[in-house]
């Protein structure tokens, strides 16, 4: 039940990382089915099982006091080859809902978390093609119909600057290097103007509804005061934050952004009626995931850059190491919990939408001893992010909710289960199956806690 204030205490998932059911119910083939997975890690196939076990996990989330399940829909699940509805798809999709709302659980689907129908990569390279904008748009329309009379908020892309990045989620390997970062800029174009499609079909059929996209939130400090470390830093944000956030809001990128990317080539193509469509859909809320900043300095002529990810690959900036932050295997940035009220402070003070926090969680390689999970590790970077978000509101700031990430282990993109970020944990190992049974950790029962004693 909601508080006074209406504050969402939530959890988070996506549906590639816990759903599992592959080839179940007439799901269709993923990007991220058939991405190559080391030998020896988990894939998808069965993930958490939640294909199976999601009653089961709903209760779970009602008996810890949820009142949001942020999570996210498999468009080939929806639509096996990008096109054609299936309905078993919609079938599963409408238990979730229904079962969260039978617990007062206000459901918080996002339209797009990573997975793209290989079929569309295949007949014309998924994002790479304006096609793709007409295909998100139709599956947006088939997913507003079909729930929009009980689901009234919504996420529109996760995360759009690892979307388009990464290769083993648009599905788009074969490019050259300065193509590659021609393509990858040019599919951001496109997802935007998708969202812009999506945003304008909402304000129709879900009247009453919010929506909005959900942005990995950029936390960026400069390593040292010099000049160049500090512009780097603001040419970071620009890049890695700003370009995507600004188009979702005001239709246009950054000027010093669109300069560089003039100069290499690699501004996307756009048309003419392009310009109504970016400047007239805006959206209702901002959805941030956050884990920690990013520290960054100028770029020098010697570093090796072969290694990073693509969005890193310019000549502004470049990775540097903040030695105030406690780092861990799997934080290896370091936590920064202050980073999370700066970082909203300052998206706010841009755009004047209210947010609400969809991902912040700790990983860890959990250990089960004697049916437990003691992780005071978790609740710790918990307490002190959850405090940052009480100051924030204190502060006068709109804050919608807050959701860790995740609500149970789920199969991480790179590390499988050896990386575990779950209230619950799901027994299983990336080789051994075994019953994916479900055991609350400790940090369920803080978290339980703190959401029945909360005063936000």
């Amino acid at each position: 039940m909601k508080n006074k204030k209406e504050f969402y205490w939530g959890a988070s998932t996506s549906a590639f990382q816990v759903e599992g059911g592959f080839g179940q119910g007439g799901k269709g083939i993923a990007t991220t089915d058939v991405r190559i997975v080391p030998e020896g890690i988990a894939d998808n196939r069965v993930a958490s099982d939640h294909f199976t076990h999601w009653k089961e996990d709903i209760k779970l989330m009602a008996d810890l006091g949820l009142n949001l399940y942020r999570f996210s829909f498999n468009w080939t699940r929806i639509m096996g080859d990008g096109k054609t509805i299936n309905q078993s798809g919609i079938d599963f999709y409408n238990n979730i809902i229904n079962e969260c709302l039978k617990y007062e659980i206000t459901p918080f689907p996002t339209l797009y978390h990573f997975e793209m129908p290989q079929h569309l990569v295949d007949i014309y390279g998924g994002w790479k093609s304006r096609k793709c904008i007409d295909d998100f748009e139709n599956y947006a329309r088939v997913c507003f119909e079909a729930f929009g009379d009980r689901v009234k908020m919504w996420g529109t892309i996760n995360e759009q600057m690892i979307a388009v990045a990464a290769k083993d989620l648009n599905g788009n390997h074969n490019a050259s290097d300065n193509q590659g970062m021609k393509d990858m800029y040019q599919m951001s174009y496109h997802m935007s103007l998708a969202e812009k499609k999506a945003i304008k079909l909402f304000r129709t059929l879900v009247p009453d509804g919010r929506i909005g996209p959900v942005c990995s939130m950029q936390v960026v400090y400069a390593e040292t005061s010099s000049s160049d470390d500090v512009q780097a830093a603001k040419d970071a944000q620009d890049f890695l934050q700003n370009c995507f956030l600004d188009m979702s809001v005001y239709g246009r990128y950054p000027k010093a952004y669109t300069h560089y990317l003039e100069k290499k080539g690699w501004l996307p193509d756009t048309e003419v009626v392009d310009k109504d469509l970016l400047t007239k859909y805006s959206p209702d809320l901002i959805g941030v995931n956050y884990y920690c900043s990013t520290c960054i300095r100028a770029r020098k002529t010697t570093d090796n850059v072969s290694n990073l990810p693509p969005f890193y690959r310019n000549e502004l900036f470049m990775l540097g190491n903040n030695q105030y932050l406690e780092k861990t295997k799997w934080m290896e940035f370091g936590i920064d919990p202050k980073g999370l009220y700066t970082g909203m402070r300052e998206v706010y003070e841009r755009y004047h939408l209210p947010m609400i926090v969809t991902e912040n969680g700790l990983a860890y390689s959990d250990v089960l001893e004697d049916k437990q999970i003691n992780d005071d590790y978790r609740i710790d970077y918990l307490k002190k992010h959850i405090e940052q978000c009480e100051k924030f509101v204190k502060t006068g700031y709109p804050l919608l909710g807050y959701s860790t990430w995740s609500f149970l282990d789920l199969v991480s993109s790179h590390q499988g289960f050896g990386k575990r970020y779950g209230l619950v944990y799901v027994n299983r190992t990336d080789t051994d199956i075994k019953d994916c049974a479900r055991i609350p950790k400790k940090s369920y029962y803080w978290y339980q806690e703190k959401i029945k004693n909360s005063n936000i």
